[in-house]
């Protein structure tokens, strides 16, 4: 192939999030997942890049040590949901304090303030999601 006409392809492939290809369909394992061990816990970032559709979309786990949160509330661009699947705590979301425990879902709409923390003895395990367009 010619190098114009590479060329030609390369102009009709989109770019997203900064020239960044869109996440590929794909399973990734628990074992395959990126760590980072912090002194709350173990975070797990299973997808992050651009999609199809949104410019960014993260998608992990967190392994909250008893008694601890990740970081004090906050707020950031990004809509997210979490779900507890493992423990118990608390969950804050705009303004409110809710009491979780496997199978609670918060969703959390952009630049709201939400936070949680581990308030049980043993690790409260949650998975979250959050995107922008």
């Amino acid at each position: 192939m010619k190098r114009r006409e590479l060329l030609g392809i390369a102009a009709a492939v989109p770019l997203f999030a900064e020239g960044a290809l869109p996440l590929p369909d794909s399973v990734v394992d628990a074992n395959q997942a990126k760590v980072t061990h912090e002194p709350f816990g173990d975070t797990r970032i299973f997808f992050e890049g651009p999609t199809g559709q949104l410019n960014s979309m993260t998608a992990g786990s967190l392994r909250l040590n008893p008694g601890m949160e990740p970081h004090p509330p906050h707020q950031h661009p990004e809509e997210e949901f979490m779900i507890v699947t493992e423990g118990h705590g608390e969950i804050l979301v705009d303004g409110k304090i809710h009491p979780v425990g496997p199978g609670s879902m918060m969703y959390s709409a952009s630049n709201r303030l939400h936070g949680i923390k581990n308030t049980g003895k043993n690790p409260l395990l949650f998975y979250f999601y959050k995107w922008r367009k």
